[in-house]
C-alpha cells in the first residue's frame, strides 16, 4: 500500500518549508482524474532559498570523502531497491505509467544508476604530469556547486536518479524541480533516501513549468527486417516511438503488420501487470493530444488505428485515456508523444537521416537493420545524444544521461582545475 501525505510542501535543507506565495496546487492522479494530494506553488523567492541552503551545504558535502560518498549512494541504491514496489506503485500513481514499466524498468534504472556512479567516482583519477625535474602540474577535479534540475514528467524518478547519481557522487549538491504534472513521486523517492544526507544536499522546490518531452523517440524502419528482427522491430514500433520513417520498399507490409501489433496493446488500469498501456499524465495532454489529432485528420491525415478516448468505466471512468493510435500524413509528426504514432515514409538512407535530423529528438533514435553496416553509419549521421541499434529505450547507468548532451557521464558536474608546482 502506497499513501501520499494530503499536502507537499517544498523540501528545503533538510525539512519542509510552505511556499513563500501560501498557495498550493491540486496534483490529480491520470488514473482517476480526482485530487489525491496538494502541491505547493513557488515564485523565484522559493528557489533562491533552495539554492542558498545547497550552496551552504556544499562545502561540507564536497569535502566528504570519495570512499563516503560512495557508501552513500550504495545505500540510496539498496533503499530504492528495498521499497521497489512502493515507488513503482507511486509513478504509476502520479504518472499514468503502466506498473509493468515503472516495475520493471524505471525504478531499477534509478537504483542501477546510484550504484554505478559510486563505483565510477572511486575510479575516478586525477592528473599528475612531470614537466622537469622540480617541476609537475598535478590535475584536480572539483564540483561546480549547487546543481538545478527541472524534470519532465515522462521519467520522474529515473530522471531523478540521473541527476542525483552523477552530481552527489562528484561532491555537487542538488535542487530538483519536478514537472508540474507529476511533481509527488519525486516527494516518495525523498521520504525514502532524505536521511541518508546531510541536509541541504537534496532540495525539491515544486510547481514550476513543466518540461513537456517533445518529438521523444523517432524511430527507423529500413526495407530489409526480417524474421526475428522484424518482429522484435513491430515491438519496438508498438511500445517505444511517437514518429515512425518506414522505408518505403516494405511500407504498407510493414505498416499492417505494425498496426496489427498496436491494436494487441491492452489498455487499462496502470496498477493491473498484464496493461501494456497506461493513461496520458493530466487532462491537458490529453486534451492537447486529441486536438492535435483531430487537426490532423482535417489537414488530409489518415487515421490507421485508434484516435479516440479510452473509457474504462469503474473507478477509472476519469481517467485520461487514450486509445493506442497510428496516423499517417501527419505534417506536425512526432507531436504529440506516445500513444500516438506518426507514420512517415522514406526513400533511401540518406532521406531517411534527413527526415530524422529534422524531427526534434528528445530521448534518442532507434535504427532498425539487418545491415550492421547501415546501422552504424546512420547512428553516426543523425543528430542525437543516443541512438539504439535494432533495441530501444534501454537506459543502462553505462550510457548515463548527462546535464548536456555534449557532456558525459562525470565530465558535467565538474571543473578541472591544474596547479603547476615548482619544488625547487
Amino acid at each position: 500500500m502506497v499513501r501520499y501525505a494530503g499536502r507537499y510542501d517544498h523540501f528545503v535543507g533538510g525539512e519542509y518549508v510552505p511556499p513563500a506565495s501560501g498557495r498550493y496546487f491540486s496534483n490529480r492522479s491520470p488514473l482517476t482524474g480526482r485530487t489525491f494530494t496538494e502541491i505547493a506553488a513557488s515564485t523565484p523567492d522559493d528557489l533562491r532559498r533552495a539554492v542558498d541552503d545547497g550552496r551552504g551545504a556544499a562545502a561540507g558535502w564536497s569535502r566528504t570523502a570519495l570512499a563516503e560518498r560512495a557508501v552513500i549512494l550504495n545505500e540510496i541504491a539498496d533503499r530504492v531497491e528495498d521499497n521497489l514496489e512502493a515507488l513503482a506503485v507511486a509513478e504509476s500513481w502520479d504518472t499514468g505509467k503502466p506498473i509493468r514499466q515503472t516495475l520493471g524498468a524505471d525504478v531499477p534504472l534509478a537504483a542501477d544508476h546510484f550504484r554505478y556512479f559510486a563505483g565510477a567516482i572511486r575510479a575516478a583519477e586525477g592528473v599528475r604530469s612531470e614537466i622537469h625535474d622540480d617541476t609537475v602540474v598535478h590535475g584536480f577535479r572539483e564540483p561546480l556547486g549547487v546543481i538545478v534540475r527541472a524534470l519532465g514528467w515522462d521519467y520522474p524518478l529515473l530522471g531523478a536518479a540521473w541527476c542525483l547519481a552523477p552530481a552527489l557522487a562528484t561532491g555537487n549538491t542538488v535542487v530538483l524541480k519536478p514537472a508540474a504534472q507529476a511533481p509527488a513521486s519525486v516527494h516518495a523517492l525523498l521520504s525514502v533516501i532524505n536521511d541518508l544526507v546531510p541536509p541541504g544536499v537534496v532540495n525539491v522546490v515544486n510547481g514550476f513549468t513543466a518540461v513537456t518531452p517533445r518529438g521523444l523517440s523517432p524511430s527507423v524502419f529500413f526495407a530489409d527486417l526480417d524474421g526475428a528482427l522484424h518482429d522484435r522491430a513491430l515491438d519496438g514500433f508498438a511500445t517505444g516511438t511517437s514518429v515512425a520513417f518506414v522505408q518505403n520498399g516494405r511500407y504498407e507490409e510493414f505498416l499492417d503488420a505494425a498496426v496489427e501489433r498496436v491494436e494487441r496493446l491492452v489498455t487499462g488500469h496502470p496498477l493491473d501487470t498484464s496493461t501494456t498501456l497506461g493513461a496520458l499524465v493530466s487532462e491537458g495532454e490529453l486534451a492537447r493530444t486529441t486536438a492535435h489529432i483531430e487537426t490532423a485528420v482535417r489537414s488530409g491525415a489518415r487515421l490507421r488505428s485508434g484516435g479516440g478516448r479510452a473509457s474504462l468505466g469503474g473507478d477509472l471512468d476519469g481517467g485520461f485515456f487514450l486509445e493506442p493510435t497510428v496516423i499517417e500524413g501527419d505534417k506536425n509528426h512526432g507531436l504529440p508523444a506516445a500513444p500516438v504514432i506518426s507514420v512517415v515514409g522514406f526513400n533511401d538512407f540518406d532521406d531517411a537521416v534527413k527526415l530524422v535530423n529534422e524531427t526534434e529528438t528528445g530521448t534518442g533514435v532507434s535504427v532498425w537493420t539487418r545491415d550492421t553496416g547501415v546501422g552504424y553509419r546512420a547512428a553516426r549521421a543523425i543528430n542525437a545524444a543516443r541512438i539504439w541499434v535494432n533495441s530501444d529505450h534501454s537506459h543502462p547507468a553505462e550510457a548515463a544521461f548527462s546535464r548536456e548532451s555534449r557532456s558525459t557521464l562525470l565530465a558535467g558536474y565538474w571543473r578541472d582545475k591544474r596547479i603547476t608546482m615548482t619544488y625547487s
